[in-house]
């Protein structure tokens, strides 16, 4: 077999060895047409990893154009490395989420890791200091070695980067399904902070300028990374163990106050970060993005393994890297920056007037592509779209209601559902503390940040609920968004906007494609009636083995503003004596829910309603009342119903509470009827909130005896030990894992 170096266009097409690295027959064929010519090696593999679905959207473009992106607050959406919403006072809230899933699934540690670097340089390259990271993970049944094991060293990875990191790792959620038995999902979002005058953007302007690379050498990780990401998972899995990138957090700290120095240097033209394919990457598209070209001569790559050829470099992912475009003749000063920081900054390149992006490597151009070809002119495909059998079939079932004859033991069991139970043992790993800024720790909602110097906080959420969202992806779509926005507005928050991660099997398979589009059709209506523009986001698709696809899911991370911190609201009970209201009005509505999985050991039938008319009424009424000091507490009604959100507020102050509720037990018990809250209201304030929230039921009030107790048409049907329940919810997932909290 001939080296790299050695195989030939004629080779190459002969053997399509373009095939193997992901571009199809008639994707080769446009890429000669677009050249004029066969492409070398190295220009085959720059097209294969921008042209991939992880790097181009190539069938997610034609979806994701369906999303609100602009209001009169985002000042940067899709399309930079990260979203940016004015907060006022001239400052401004910037994030993204993004999936790190198919390395997860083969190196855990490193794959989760790397994730969270990634995303904090996404941050950061816009000019802001990360304040935040939230994460949405999804694994299969922790019955399974295997799931413990991915469960175990993903939560290591994500802690082990951000504690070291310096970023404090505040919120997120944790679910589990079947459905990700052999893929999980790892989202990681990263929050930051900027003053309006500091936004920086990717951009390769001003000919003759100077490419300069900075931070860590680049290796042999994470090489056709972006491929791997855009390919379904399968046997030869473990054989992509080189594509998982290995991270240092330490070199990250260093980068992050390094560039955080360079973007007040008025030398400074653009910056961005080497994510997903590396030089390529981010070289072209600063270089597109400005309407310019650029040259680099990789000898001057600083490497940290010998004989790397072109091809390796430039689609190597190694971590912890910037790529800087700087003004002409004031190198030195931006190296004085990077040298504080031990940290290297080389000029490898120029920015050039002909929109072409050629390589250089020991005196010969080894690659010589329009610059746009690489950025712009990805083909994008518009995939058929067919309605899956299921769908028909649960739409024409009737309305399913589980048979419960032991309310208590229902309930306890409910609570040591993986996906109900104490994520404790999961956040515990994680620093929340660093920065000092955190008010309002997992556990609630939604995490809440101060912003410091004001009087302002930030609160924020990562949701969704796949098992909806396979039932009827358009109804989960619009459920998903409106959760996430009744998490924020339950910490006190006016929503902002979000950064959307839609993870979604192969867009091939027809019925897949029925569920994206349905799924953003549900997202982008809720985004229009709540008001929350998608300013970031990030597609990851063939989430499949063995022709098996996970359950479509969306994740939605979002963030809202606190206008005076005397607004955080939690969701913990306060006080004995308080009273207990329900928002909103319970239906039979048991499809897709925790108690439905539990019994019946799958989902069926159709998702809950969802009136977004009501929802966004009731959001806006509920942060009126907030704001006018009437709620003790709030928290929204999800999974397991309302016995279950009861539950969850008595624990962390070891109250009571006395509740009367009336018509169907198992209904009024564990519906995941939505658009509803659970509020408790000083006695002081009950005729002021009642005539505020007419949608508002008095339902009981909060005890001091340690006892929870549920009357339904004056028959007590649950009379439990608080702390009984919270030792069930609490010890869950340590009993079923390794290690213990």
């Amino acid at each position: 077999m001939p080296s790299m170096l050695e195989i030939s266009p004629e080779q190459i097409e002969d053997k399509r060895l373009y095939a193997e690295m992901g571009l199809n027959d008639a994707e080769y064929k446009q890429i000669t047409d677009l050249l004029g010519r066969r492409p070398n090696h190295t220009e085959v593999g720059l097209f294969s990893v921008m042209w991939s679905e992880h790097c181009s959207y190539k069938n997610s473009k034609p979806l994701l154009r369906k999303f609100p992106t602009e209001a009169p607050h985002v000042l940067q959406g899709p399309g930079e490395g990260a979203g940016v919403v004015d907060i006022g006072d001239g400052q401004a809230v910037v994030f993204k989420i993004e999936s790190h899933n198919h390395p997860s699934a083969v190196e855990p540690y490193q794959g989760a890791a790397t994730g969270v670097g990634g995303i904090i340089r996404d941050v950061f390259s816009m000019g802001a200091r990360p304040i935040a990271l939230l994460n949405s993970l999804r694994f299969g049944s922790l019955k399974h070695p295997r799931i413990k094991y991915l469960f175990e060293e993903v939560v290591r990875g994500i802690a082990g980067y951000g504690n070291c990191v310096g970023v404090p790792t505040v919120g997120g959620e944790v679910q589990f399904d079947d459905s990700y038995e052999a893929n999980p999902l790892v989202n990681a979002m990263c929050v930051g902070l900027i003053k309006h005058e500091e936004l920086q953007k990717g951009i390769a302007a001003g000919v003759g300028n100077t490419v300069m690379y900075v931070g860590a050498k680049t290796g042999r990780d994470g090489i056709h990374g972006a491929t791997f990401a855009s390919e379904e998972l399968s046997e030869e899995a473990e054989s992509k163990r080189p594509s998982v990138q290995v991270g240092d957090p330490f070199m990250e700290k260093l980068l992050i106050e390094a560039c955080l120095e360079v973007i007040h240097h008025d030398a400074l033209v653009g910056i961005q970060d080497m994510g997903a394919a590396g030089l390529t990457s981010s070289a072209s598209e600063m270089a597109s993005k400005a309407g310019t070209g650029m040259v680099m001569d990789l000898d001057h790559i600083p490497q940290r393994e010998k004989d790397m050829t072109a091809y390796e470099m430039m689609l190597s992912e190694s971590q912890e890297r910037m790529l800087l475009v700087i003004e002409q003749g004031r190198e030195k000063e931006i190296q004085a920056i990077f040298e504080k920081y031990d940290l290297e900054a080389v000029a490898v390149g120029e920015v050039i007037e002909e929109k072409r992006f050629r390589l250089l490597h020991h005196g010969e151009v080894v690659a010589d592509v329009p610059v746009d070809a690489l950025a712009e002119d990805a083909p994008v495909y518009h995939q058929p779209s067919e309605v899956p059998a299921y769908y028909r079939e649960f739409q024409a079932m009737e309305d399913y209601k589980p048979a419960v004859e032991n309310y208590k033991e229902t309930l306890i069991q409910l609570l040591k559902q993986p996906t109900i139970a104490s994520k404790e043992w999961v956040y515990d790993q994680y620093d929340t503390m660093v920065q000092t800024n955190t008010v309002v720790t997992p556990g609630s909602d939604a995490a809440v940040l101060r912003v410091r110097g004001t009087d302002k906080a930030l609160a924020m959420t990562t949701d969704c609920n796949s098992r909806y969202i396979y039932l009827d992806p358009e109804t989960g779509g619009k459920i998903a968004v409106a959760e996430a926005a009744r998490n924020i507005v339950c910490s006190g928050g006016r929503p902002l906007g979000l950064t959307d991660g839609l993870n979604f099997g192969s867009p091939e398979n027809p019925e897949i494609f029925w569920q994206m589009e349905k799924s953003v059709d549900g997202m982008s209506s809720a985004c229009q009636s709540l008001g929350t523009p998608v300013i970031s986001g990030n597609v990851s698709l063939y989430n499949e083995s063995y022709g098996k696809a996970i359950y479509p899911t969306p994740i939605v991370g979002m963030v809202g503003l606190i206008e005076q911190t005397e607004h955080i609201t939690r969701s913990d009970f306060k006080q004995a004596g308080d009273l207990i209201y329900m928002i909103g009005k319970t239906e039979t509505e048991f499809g897709g829910s925790e108690l439905q999985g539990m019994i019946e050991g799958r989902h069926f039938g159709k998702a809950p309603h969802l009136d977004l008319n009501v929802e966004k009424e009731r959001q806006e009424v509920l942060l009126a009342a907030i704001q006018a000091g009437m709620v003790q507490s709030a928290h929204d009604i999800s999974e397991g119903g309302l016995a279950v959100a009861l539950a969850e507020s008595l624990f962390s102050n070891g109250l009571g509470c006395k509740v009367e509720l009336s018509g169907d037990k198992t209904a009024a018990l564990f519906s995941e009827t939505q658009s509803r809250f659970i509020v408790t209201v000083a006695p002081d304030h009950q005729e002021q909130f009642e005539q505020m929230m007419t949608e508002a039921s008095f339902i009981g009030t909060v005890t001091d005896d340690g006892r929870y107790s549920v009357l339904v048409d004056e028959k007590n049907v649950i009379n439990a030990d608080t702390q009984e329940l919270k030792e069930a919810w609490k010890g869950a997932i340590p009993c079923l894992v390794k290690s213990k909290a």
